[in-house]
């Protein structure tokens, strides 16, 4: 910190010849702007860049890990002593598993059927633009997610580092790269688009960008239907920012509207071209079994599916999976309102945006013998949970267990995505 007298320049007296006089002026007002402009946005990229430099060698090692698993995985492929050889564009092609095969087929051909509507349109379209340069859909949707990948760590590391300092916002980086499925974070899938656009929209939301905040978040709702939640934490950050004061409030509050934008537009589409304006959501219900129910009866149908046959039956390991994960994220966003980890009322928005999606992903369990199907990937959303982990992870023993069991449990979850095995 500067004291008052090393911070006040000293004024020396002008000379008294007019030529002098008007070379000594100062320049305009209005160009002081210009150069604070310029000067912010050197600093803003300089920041950009720190953070980048920051979390690119974990970005490195993950995916190095990924290439390994994905290397060696072949040997499933491979019966014992076998000479055959597989092409090298298996490498990638054993990411072409289940919902990336959807979006391939809508980059391909558009939305032909009303219940493929329950995959919104941000990320196929984006595959569709790559069609030109990259000739194939997986590889235009293996680029997206990784680059989007990229970059949400990136935003996320900007995001708690001015919220909650370096080492936690590091740590955060971590621990959502190593959870069991943040593989899924690499896969043709729209989640690191979507998470990138949340963060995006969040990090504004914290900084008063108020119109920024709305267009990412109406980007995001067309990524996802969950997109629209946004708005709880916009509205939340508005009015504090603005000391909970109605008369504060100003026309920028409307940006707020963007963020339903997406989900509205996509909605227009399918009342359009299949008469029905909710067809994203029938399409959860018919196809896929989604049923709206009361909070928590995924995880009791769940208890009651692993209680049916045995610990060590198919139906029984894949449901742990789920409710173990289900349960490791619900403790997290409880931490954040209880102890030592709390939020503080300026810091609230990160609970509320954290319990909103958890409680959205409660609703809606499948009514089949696996009723939390897709919840383990869907925590991989809600990243205020993994800032609250990383608070706790100043403790060495909690670092170093999470570590060691999610990367067990993230590489066994891999090999079997890459191998054809049902997971989800």
């Amino acid at each position: 910190m500067f004291s008052q007298s090393q911070q006040t320049p000293r004024v020396v007296p002008a000379p008294s010849n007019s030529a002098t006089e008007k070379q000594s002026r100062p320049p305009p007002a209005r160009t002081l702007p210009v150069r604070n402009t310029l000067f912010s946005a050197k600093t803003a990229c300089a920041l950009w860049y720190e953070a980048f430099q920051h979390i690119l060698p974990y970005y490195v090692a993950v995916h190095l890990a990924f290439f390994v698993t994905i290397y060696f995985s072949s040997l499933f492929l491979l019966k014992d002593f076998s000479s055959q050889s597989l092409h090298l564009s298996t490498l990638w092609q054993l990411w072409a598993r289940k919902d990336a095969g959807h979006f391939r087929f809508i980059a391909l051909y558009g939305y032909t059927d009303w219940w493929r509507t329950a995959f919104f349109p941000l990320y196929p379209l984006l595959e569709r633009s790559l069609l030109s340069v990259l000739h194939n859909p997986y590889v235009a949707g293996l680029f997206i997610s990784n680059s989007a990948g990229l970059l949400m760590l990136v935003v996320l590391y900007r995001l708690v580092n001015e919220d909650f300092g370096h080492e936690q916002a590091m740590r955060t980086v971590l621990y959502l790269s190593i959870f069991p499925t943040a593989f899924f974070l690499a896969a043709a899938y729209n989640e690191s688009l979507f998470i990138l656009l949340s963060l995006l929209s969040f990090y504004c939301m914290r900084r008063g960008l108020w119109w920024r905040a709305g267009l990412f978040g109406c980007l995001a709702s067309l990524t996802r239907s969950a997109g629209l939640l946004l708005l709880l934490p916009f509205v939340y950050e508005y009015l504090r920012q603005h000391q909970f004061r109605l008369r504060m409030i100003r026309f920028d509050s409307l940006s707020g509207l963007l963020i339903a934008a997406g989900t509205a537009l996509f909605s227009v589409f399918c009342s359009i071209r299949f008469h029905d304006a909710l067809a994203f959501s029938h399409a959860q219900t018919v196809i896929w079994s989604r049923q709206l129910r009361f909070p928590g009866e995924g995880m009791l149908l769940a208890l009651q599916a692993i209680k049916t046959i045995g610990l060590l039956s198919f139906l029984a390991l894949h449901n742990l999976l789920d409710l173990g994960a289900d349960l490791f994220i619900l403790a997290l966003l409880l931490l954040s309102l209880l102890g030592p980890w709390r939020m503080s009322r300026t810091l609230l928005s990160y609970s509320l945006y954290g319990f909103v999606n958890y409680l959205f992903f409660q609703l809606f369990p499948v009514i089949n013998p696996f009723p939390l199907t897709s919840i383990p990937r869907f925590m991989l959303e809600l990243f205020p949970a993994f800032i609250v982990l990383a608070a706790l992870g100043k403790h060495t023993i909690i670092h170093v267990n999470y570590i060691m069991i999610s990367c067990a449990l993230l590489f066994l979850l891999l090999t079997l995505f890459l191998t054809g095995h049902w997971f989800t």
